[in-house]
Order: C-alpha cells, then sequence, then structure tokens
C-alpha cells in the first residue's frame, strides 16, 4: 500500500469521528440541510441501495422493512442532529451458513451506521456527506463512503459517491463471535468504486429512482444457493400514501425483484398538533383599589380562617388541572405553592397554569408568586413570579414572562408552610396490558410476551413509597430456558441452550466457563411462567438534606432478577446544567420460580455519575464503577429530548472484562427511545412508552435496574429542562 494511500485513509478514518463530534457541539445549521424523500434499504435517505447525502428533518424516527430473495432488512433510522442521520439494522442474509445449525443457509446479522452531512447545498455547490456503513457489527455491510448530491430540477435530484467495502464490491472479512467493535483498522481501505443515483418527484405522492451500484452481493451469494442481480443497475419506485409511511418496490439488477415498506415519526407532527386538552383558566386582573381596598390592604392576612379557605379553593381548582397542593404559605403580599404535577409531560405547562388559578385565588394585596415544584417529597426548584407580571405578559410570547420569573434553588423545610389536609396517606393503581419483546436472537429473531399487569402505590407520608406490580402472562412465545452453552462443553456445537431443569439443578453452570457470573445472561428463566410474577416490589425513601442534594433509598425486590437495598444522592442546583451523583447497591440474585426466593449470588456495586445538560437538547451522561458481575469500567450515554417530550438516545460501556470474557458483541451498546404517550393521544399524561434495544443480553457491563433514580426525578422542573419546555407556559 502507497504512503499516500495510507495516510488518506488514516486522515479520514480520524476525522469523521472528530468531525461527528464537533457536529453536536453546535447549534443549528443557518440552512435547512438536503431533505431526503425516499429511505433507501438500509434504512436511510437514498436510492434504491446506495446512500446519498441527504439528511431527514431533525428529530425523525423512523424504521424500513426490505425484503428480497437475497435477504431481508430491518432499519431503524433516527436524525440525531440536524445533520447526522444513524441507523441499527437487524437483517437475514441469505446464502451464508451460522454456526446454527437449525438455520440452514442464511445469517441473522446486527449493524450499525452513520451519515454525517459535511456542506449542504448551496448554488453551484452539491450536498456532501461521509458515512461509515456497517462500522459497529459483524462485517457483513461494512463500508465506508462520501456522496455529493445536487438538485437538477425542483423534481431531480442526482447523486454521485465513491465507497469503499461492500459499496465497493467487497466483503470485508467478518467476525461473528466478536462483532461490536469499530473496525477502524478498515475504515476507507482497499480500491473505491463510484456509485449514483437519480430520484424524480414526478408529484407528491410518487418518486422514482434509478441508480448504479457497484455491490457484487459477495456475502449473499458465496455458498452458490443464490445468484447475483444480473446488472449493476437498480430501479425502484416509491409512493407515499400518508406524510409518514411510505411503500415501495424496486428490481437489483433487472432480475431481482424486492419490496419495502417505511415509516417516519417527526416530534413536530404529532397526530394531534393542537392537543386535547382544555383550556387553562384565564389570568384574573385584579380589581381597582377602590373597589377592593380591605383586599389591597392585606387586612385579611390577620383573619386565621383566611389561609384554609383560601387553600381548600385553590387546591380544588388545581386538582381539576392535574396538580396536587401539597402544602402552601400566604402573606399579605406573598404566597408560595407546593405542587406535584401529575398531567403534563412539560413542567412549564403546570407551572403557567398554576400561575393563573393563583391570581383567580389570591387578594389582591398578593404580588409575588412562588410556585415550588415537588417531585416525591422534594422541593426541586421554585419559579418566582410578580403578578403584575402575569396580568400584563398573559397574551404575549412566553420568552417575555420567562425574562421576568426567576428561578431559584428551594428551600426544603420553610417552616411557614402549612400541608394540604387529606393527601395522605395516598393510594393509586392502575391495570393494564404489559408487553415484553426479545429480539436480535439468530434461533428466534422476535420473542414476545403479553399479558396484565397490575401496578400499585402507596405513599405512606410525602417521599416515603411502597410500591410494586403483579404480573400474569397471557400468551407469548418466551418459554423458560437456561443460557447458550459454551461449545466446548458441547462437542463444538453452537447455539444450543440448557434446558431450564438442567440449569436450576446445577449452580456451577451460572458461573461461565471464563468464570464470569451469569448476572445477565440466563435472563430466560426469568421469562415463560404461566404463574404471577412479582417484577417489583420496594418501599422507597426520598429526602432533601439541603438545597441542592437529594437523596434515595430503596429497598426490597428492584427489579424481577434482583433485590436488595440501592442508596443514591445527587447533587443539582435548579440553575445548573451539571450534576454529580453517586449511587451503591447491594443486591441479591432473585430465584428463578419463587417471587419471594433468593439464590446464592450476592454483590455490592456501585458508581459515581456526571450529568450535563446541552442547551440544545442533548444530556450527556457519564457512570464510572463496579457492574454486577464485580466488573469495573464506565458508561457513557447520549440523549436528545424535544420540547414535546420524545427522547431518543444511545449508550456504550466498557469495563475490564475481556472482549471473550464478554462474547459476541465484545461490549455492552444500545439505543433508548422513550415517547409521551400524549404525543400519540394528544390528551395530556406524564406516561411513556419506552424501550431500549440492544444486541444481546450480556453479563459485561450490566446494572441493577432500580426504579425512580433521582436525576429523571429532580430535573423536570430545573433549568435546562424546564425552559427547554417554557413554550408551553401560557398553553
Amino acid at each position: 500500500m502507497s504512503a499516500h494511500s495510507m495516510l488518506t485513509r488514516r486522515l479520514l478514518a480520524s476525522t469523521v469521528p472528530v468531525a461527528l463530534l464537533l457536529g453536536l457541539g453546535t447549534g443549528p445549521a443557518r440552512t435547512d440541510p438536503m431533505i431526503g424523500d425516499v429511505l433507501n434499504s438500509y434504512g436511510l435517505p437514498g436510492g434504491v441501495e446506495t446512500p446519498t447525502a441527504e439528511m431527514l428533518p431533525d428529530g425523525t424516527l423512523g424504521g424500513t422493512v426490505s425484503y428480497n430473495e437475497l435477504g431481508r432488512r430491518h432499519n431503524v433510522v433516527f436524525q440525531l442532529h440536524p445533520r447526522i442521520t444513524t441507523a441499527l439494522r437487524y437483517s437475514r442474509v441469505e446464502g451464508m451458513k451460522d454456526h446454527i445449525e437449525d438455520l440452514g443457509d442464511h445469517i441473522w446479522d446486527r449493524s450499525f451506521d452513520i451519515r454525517f452531512q459535511v456542506l449542504d447545498e448551496a448554488g453551484w455547490r452539491p450536498a456532501v456527506a461521509v458515512g461509515l456503513q456497517d462500522f459497529l457489527g459483524t462485517g457483513v455491510y461494512s463500508g465506508e463512503y462520501v456522496v455529493a448530491s445536487k438538485t437538477i430540477t425542483p423534481n431531480i435530484r442526482a447523486s454521485l459517491g465513491v465507497g469503499w467495502g461492500r459499496l465497493a464490491g467487497k466483503m470485508r472479512e467478518s467476525d461473528d463471535n466478536l462483532g461490536g467493535k469499530p473496525n477502524v483498522d478498515q475504515w476507507f481501505s482497499g480500491s473505491p468504486k463510484a456509485f449514483g443515483s437519480v430520484t424524480w418527484q414526478v408529484n407528491e405522492k410518487l418518486s422514482l429512482v434509478a441508480e448504479y451500484s457497484s455491490d457484487k452481493y459477495a456475502p449473499e451469494t458465496e455458498r452458490e444457493t443464490k445468484e447475483a442481480p444480473g446488472s449493476q443497475f437498480n430501479l425502484g419506485a416509491y409512493y407515499t400514501f400518508s406524510p409518514s409511511y411510505q411503500l415501495g418496490l424496486y428490481t437489483l439488477g433487472g432480475d431481482t425483484f424486492g419490496a419495502q415498506f417505511s415509516f417516519a415519526l417527526n416530534p413536530r407532527n404529532a397526530p394531534f398538533p393542537s392537543g386535547l386538552e382544555k383550556a387553562p383558566a384565564p389570568v384574573r386582573s385584579r380589581p381597582a383599589p377602590s373597589a377592593d381596598p380591605e383586599g389591597w390592604s392585606g387586612a385579611w392576612s390577620a383573619d386565621p380562617t383566611a389561609q384554609p379557605a383560601i387553600q381548600t379553593v385553590l387546591a380544588d381548582a388545581l386538582a381539576d388541572e392535574g396538580q396536587i397542593l401539597e402544602s402552601m404559605a400566604l402573606s399579605a403580599n406573598r404566597a408560595e405553592v407546593r405542587i406535584r404535577n401529575t398531567r403534563y409531560i412539560q413542567q412549564s405547562e403546570a407551572v403557567g397554569r398554576t400561575a393563573r388559578l393563583m391570581t383567580r385565588a389570591l387578594p389582591p394585596s398578593v404580588e409575588t408568586l412562588v410556585i415550588t415544584s415537588n417531585s416525591e417529597g422534594m422541593a426541586t426548584s421554585s419559579v418566582v413570579l410578580k403578578r403584575s407580571d402575569v396580568e400584563r405578559l398573559e397574551n404575549t410570547e412566553a420568552g417575555r414572562i420567562a425574562s421576568a420569573s426567576t428561578l431559584v434553588d428551594a428551600d426544603p423545610r420553610p417552616g411557614d408552610l402549612v400541608a394540604t389536609q387529606g393527601l395522605f396517606p395516598r393510594f393509586r393503581w392502575n391495570l393494564g396490558p404489559y408487553l415484553d419483546i426479545g429480539l436480535f436472537d439468530p434461533e428466534d429473531p422476535l420473542r414476545y410476551e403479553m399479558g396484565a399487569e397490575l401496578k400499585a402505590s402507596y405513599e405512606l407520608v410525602p417521599g416515603l413509597v411502597l410500591s410494586g406490580s403483579m404480573r400474569q402472562r397471557a400468551f407469548g412465545n418466551m418459554d423458560q430456558s437456561g443460557p447458550a452453552i459454551p461449545p466446548e462443553l458441547n462437542g463444538g456445537v453452537r447455539g444450543d441452550h440448557y434446558t431450564a431443569e438442567e440449569y436450576k439443578a446445577d449452580p456451577s453452570l451460572e458461573t461461565s466457563p471464563d468464570g464470569v457470573p451469569r448476572v445477565r445472561s440466563d435472563t430466560r428463566m426469568y421469562t415463560g411462567r404461566t404463574s404471577p410474577t412479582i417484577p417489583e416490589l420496594t418501599l422507597a425513601w426520598y429526602a432533601q438534606p439541603t438545597e441542592q442534594v437529594y437523596t434515595r433509598v430503596t429497598v426490597g425486590l428492584l427489579e424481577r432478577a434482583y433485590g436488595g437495598v440501592s442508596g443514591e444522592m445527587l447533587w443539582k442546583p435548579a440553575n445548573s446544567p451539571l450534576a454529580f451523583g453517586a449511587e451503591v447497591n447491594h443486591v441479591k440474585k432473585r430465584d428463578f420460580d419463587d417471587v419471594f426466593g433468593f439464590r446464592d449470588y450476592e454483590v455490592t456495586t456501585g458508581h459515581l455519575s456526571a450529568y450535563y445538560e446541552f442547551a440544545n437538547g442533548f444530556t450527556a451522561q457519564l457512570d464510572v464503577g463496579k457492574y454486577l458481575a464485580g466488573d469495573k469500567g464506565a458508561t457513557i450515554t447520549l440523549t436528545r429530548e424535544f420540547a414535546n417530550g420524545w427522547r431518543v438516545g444511545a449508550f456504550a460501556t466498557k469495563t475490564d472484562m475481556s472482549d471473550e470474557e464478554f462474547g459476541n458483541g465484545s461490549f455492552d451498546k444500545g439505543i433508548t427511545v422513550s415517547l409521551p404517550i400524549s404525543w400519540a393521544a394528544g390528551t395530556p399524561s406524564r406516561d411513556r412508552a419506552s424501550s431500549t434495544l440492544r444486541s444481546l443480553s450480556r453479563d459485561g457491563g450490566a446494572r441493577v435496574n432500580v426504579d425512580g433514580r433521582l436525576y429523571d426525578k429532580v430535573r423536570d422542573a430545573q433549568s435546562v429542562k424546564l425552559y427547554q419546555g417554557w413554550g408551553r407556559f401560557w398553553r
């Protein structure tokens, strides 16, 4: 290899990651990036198979299912940043032999792509993007590219690029044992080849695509059970039958035919854009002093019956808005209310509606309004407003009332607060369906279980909560079974699992041949039960020693696999984007069948955490410490949250466990998705539909799943998160 080509590879390999990081730290581009109308078979904007320099609208979460006789691809795509597109893929690749004999001549492969638009289209200059395809996987689709896209006419767009690896028709060396590590040494290696596409937007619904691809489909045809397409020219037709859904038909080389379904959800395009919640009560302006001299004088405050009467009226009005008035302090010219928001996804909407109701319930002499947000008995922040500003700015933009307000740390124990009578103890319950999904298993790519779940909580006093859940399975294909049998103990055969009976009968199997405790790889032992299960049953105590320090102690059945004690402390000032936390857990492994029984494995874990909220909706989190299997390392998480409550994030954990000890995947990583129910239903709710997508359940980098961690309890009412959703103050 020449010195020039080696230098080029090193330059590209080092520049792309740095560019991605720098892109995240910048604000939005001055012009919108070039937006694509067609998702290709890899799930990103493109032609039929080839990439383009196009992006999706910022924040789009979508997916595609593409099928032809050479394979089937399931893609999840997310527009992480206006110029960064990511895709997670799970594919059935025909013609390749898996290590599991029963699967036949195909494999199931996981891969991850990222694309960065380095230049937007401007004048005669095309948009330019750099992409990494399958850079976290076994290498079946591994390739890199640089591509330029240009709008020729309002309805025609052309793209031309150069690709390496798969995009140049070369199959990279594949490793299905330790896939999941970035294959940096292979980036931009080998002889590149050209590709290109032309897209014609016939009308608002129909797009036609013609492309030239250099892909030889070597993995799919290496066993000669399938034939490669007859030419390198592909054609496709894509019909958008609603703003979010698209159906495509295509041909590869004229003799291989396929179909594709795509969807794309954008957080800004809710099914009910205006929401279905009732309108708030309007602000009530105070009468002139001459019309109510006693109210303006403040003499009413000397009456001992005044505050109880006002507090009762205000509590009832707030209850209609989904707010619990936990306590109140009232004087002649100042009123503080401490509320718990049970309805709105954005705390700013709860604060805004509370401010309106305070103008209607309080005597005219009260000028200073203090609205303190409470969470599990902890005072997380106070918004201080002048009543005259609320009256004056009601019909203006929310930014003006934000400028007129002050956010401060809340005093955890002020002496003048009067608790609202009859709130505690407080019992809540909910009965509904549940769905558990298991993905990415080569033997059974989609495992599921559905049933009924009863959730209940009993809050004895503010901050002391007894909660739990009970599940009854109805149907599904999740069955109880042990982990995979190591091939060295199974005559070299891979893919077989211990039966549940074998695993329960031999406790020594709960440690792998490498000496790693099976803390997550035997998770199937907790599924498939026909009798009722109790995934969680805990007593949690939340406290606030100082204005900026919060604590939590949780004891009981913490999750379906572990029980014990969890303690946490968090430092988080109301006006700071930075927070630090510490957590210690002492847990014991729960029995596979007896919901209140335990097994012998016991461990103490702990982490130090740092959090930072960026003004553009991104939150970074770093956790350093000891994990369930005794391994030590760090987890980095990057999450993006939108003003309507959408959250999409990615995490990666690397510990001192070796690649061989960890197994397939090399290190723990995954994607988290959390969508507010209110976005889809239109009615206000704090409930969420959340899921974590990870390749496999491995023992390295595993943490206890404790509900109610402090950071998520506290941040909603604090500076970055509160002001991100401040546009809903007057909602």
